[in-house]
């Protein structure tokens, strides 16, 4: 039995061993297997060596072991300039960041602009971290606003360490409201299910008209911000596309086969559609 799987903590939330496995199925992989194991966050190591002890091909890599999980692979370029690893390939032990992947992608497959347009990254994290170095990377005139602005100035010096990245702004999300983006991107989990009344841009501050945003989150399908660019005459688009392709990029990584998005699409579709009954 070839196995992949993921670990982080928690994963109770995890929709990557459905989309997998039915792509497994999809092209007759029976042999293939793909599981999630909730590993403690105190116990980074064995995260990364028990998996690999125990003879999988490879790993997905979540919260909270994105960063330390450099330490336990050999991380290609992309990883470190973003400073995260999310997909290991044990037979090689590169690790690698599929987010980037997954996002860009997502935003292609949108026909959204990117070069010479503004876009505002909302959040410091290391989604923010593969945001800004894909945005930034394809011509992209980036702002980054985060709640706390000494977690974005030491992002973007790390960025700026090690991928080179230049010339971003740190922006107040006053400074936003009239900044001129076309593109907003919600790299935070604010908005995600149950707080579903929430949104990472306050009511109290002026929406950016006509503008599209992109949410990472993807449950619920339509979160508070997207439905604030709507009624301000913008584009809204979810982060489920993220998903699947950043899965789809490590799938690929794994099998050497191309992977059957729209199988992937529909599984973790009706998979989000069983919870809401």
């Amino acid at each position: 039995m070839n196995r992949v799987g993921i670990v982080g903590f928690p994963l109770h939330y995890t929709l990557s061993p459905v989309m997998h496995n039915a792509a497994f199925k999809a092209l007759g992989m029976e042999d293939w297997l793909y599981d999630a194991m909730a590993i403690p966050s105190d116990i980074p190591r064995h995260a990364i060596e028990e998996p690999r002890r125990h003879g999988y091909i490879g790993l997905n890599i979540t919260i909270p072991f994105k960063e330390t999980s450099l330490r336990y692979c050999k991380p290609d370029d992309k990883a470190r300039a973003i400073g995260a690893v999310n997909t290991i390939d044990f037979r090689d032990d590169v690790g690698t960041n599929t987010d980037v992947d997954g996002f860009m992608g997502d935003l292609q497959a949108h026909d959204v602009l990117l070069k010479g347009q503004r876009v505002i990254v909302l959040g410091a994290g290391g989604a923010g971290r593969a945001a800004v170095y894909g945005l930034w990377q394809s011509g992209a005139i980036v702002g980054i606003v985060n709640r706390t602005r000494q977690r974005a100035e030491e992002m973007l010096t790390e960025l700026t360490l090690s991928a080179g990245v230049r010339d971003v702004s740190l922006l107040t999300l006053e400074e936003a409201e009239t900044w001129g983006a076309s593109l907003i991107v919600n790299c935070t989990s604010v908005g995600t299910v149950p707080n579903v009344n929430e949104s990472p841009w306050s009511e109290d501050r002026l929406f950016p008209s006509g503008v599209t945003v992109y949410d990472m989150v993807y449950r619920p399908a339509k979160t508070a911000f997207m439905r604030q660019a709507e009624a301000n005459g913008g584009r809204a688009i979810g982060g489920l596309g993220m998903l699947v392709r950043q899965g789809a990029k490590a799938f690929e990584i794994w099998t050497g086969r191309e992977a059957p998005i729209d199988v992937m699409f529909d599984a973790v579709r009706s998979a989000l559609e069983s919870k809401t009954e």
